[in-house]
């Protein structure tokens, strides 16, 4: 069943996409992919948009909100983000680079003097804005690092846990784990973006959900999508993969991953102590999400030079890397596609990736000039499930 849409035109730096053009054939395909997943208790809800060369293609809003107050899905809804905040750090990151006030060679104990993670021999190397960026700077993720490891034993907080913690707490924490390698010399996704939270912060004087409005937001007309939730009435339930169906997320719960687990704490968004996470901390709609990717496909305008733009989208790190698997390197703030051939994916070279773990996938397709984002709230199905490679799929069959 469809949930009427509520939203008002998507806009990009004020200005309405072109007209929408919703495609028949690319409905006939996707519905079945939502209404099969929400049937088969994989997903709780989700909010799917697709367009093509700037004109929506595909819209729609699914399930529930809230399943257990019977809340339907609506196009507004604005979901917890997890790692969607990347990009936009990474690109209010950038914006400071062409400023001249962040290099991206410089080390980051410039800003942030007592941040020194050492190796296992006691060394603490420099660490570059530029590693923080690619993920190549020798810092892990807890829920990527053994259950018995200093991450844990430490209690350093992935930016989803903890509510009320501060970033110099967390950073204290970080800094007191050893690196997984001396910087630059391979590629572990990471809390480096938090760390290139707190540098610009510490460059700016103010906070970075201001500095991300200021440079990213608000240039693009953004209203919804931030560090706090302006309409808590919109936010969407969060749920985790479970059966018969996805259970509802409370703090502290502990989601399997990959043989780990990730914990959440979804009140976190909620809380205005919690520090602002550059790598999982903001909240925000599906149509906020493509309003900025379709930016990024069109050159950058109005929030970064082509040039910048240019060098984000290029893969920094190599496909050897494997960020999403053989075929995939890294840019500044996504996966970036060098090789379709191993992959088996329909996408073209360059397309840009990435998802988040409260559920959510997204994709840029430069070549076919297509920009996909699919927010659900399940974690974590919706990011790492057969859901994101379906709905893949249907756009492209």
């Amino acid at each position: 069943m469809r949930i009427p849409l509520v939203a008002a035109a998507l806009t990009v730096a004020g200005t309405a996409f072109a007209e929408p053009a919703i495609d028949p054939v690319i409905d006939a395909r996707l519905d079945p992919v939502i209404d099969r997943a929400l049937s088969e208790k994989r997903i709780v809800g989700a909010v799917v948009l697709v367009a093509k060369d700037g004109r929506i293609v595909y819209r729609r809003a699914a399930g529930h909100a809230d399943r257990e107050a019977g809340t339907v899905m609506r196009e507004d809804a604005i979901f917890r983000l997890a790692s969607v905040t990347k990009p936009f750090v990474s690109a209010a990151a950038l914006r400071l680079v062409e400023k001249g006030r962040l290099d991206l060679d410089a080390p980051v104990t410039r800003w942030l003097p007592q941040f020194r993670p050492a190796l296992p021999d006691g060394s603490t190397p420099d660490i570059t804005i530029h590693q923080l960026l690619t993920h190549t700077s020798g810092l892990g993720y807890a829920f990527l690092e053994p259950a018995d490891g200093p991450y844990h034993r430490l209690n350093v907080s992935d930016g989803l846990d903890q509510p009320g913690l501060s970033l110099d707490q967390n950073l204290a924490r970080l800094s007191a784990a050893p690196l997984n390698f001396a910087p630059g010399t391979g590629w572990r996704y990471s809390l480096g973006i938090d760390v290139l939270g707190g540098v610009l912060e510490r460059i700016e004087g103010r906070s970075l959900s201001d500095i991300v409005r200021d440079t990213v937001t608000a240039p693009l007309g953004i209203n919804d999508t931030d560090f706090s939730v302006h309409d808590a009435s919109r936010l969407a339930k969060a749920y985790a993969d479970g059966h018969p169906q996805p259970v509802p997320m409370t703090d502290g719960l502990a989601v399997p991953l990959m043989g780990s687990a990730a914990t959440f704490a979804p009140s976190r968004i909620l809380d205005a102590n919690s520090y602002p996470s550059g790598g999982a901390g903001m909240a925000g709609t599906a149509s906020d999400v493509l309003r900025f990717l379709e930016a990024i496909r069109t050159g950058g305008s109005p929030i970064l030079k082509p040039e910048t733009v240019r060098l984000m989208v290029r893969d920094q790190v190599g496909a050897k890397a494997e960020t999403q698997g053989p075929g995939w390197g890294f840019g500044y703030g996504w996966a970036v596609l060098d090789d379709p051939a191993p992959t088996g994916t329909p996408q073209a070279a360059g397309t840009l990736q990435w998802g988040g773990a409260y559920g959510h996938s997204w994709f840029i397709d430069r070549e076919n000039g297509l920009s996909v984002v699919a927010l659900t709230n399940t974690a974590f199905e919706g990011m790492a499930g057969t859901f994101p490679t379906d709905v893949r799929n249907a756009v492209y069959e």
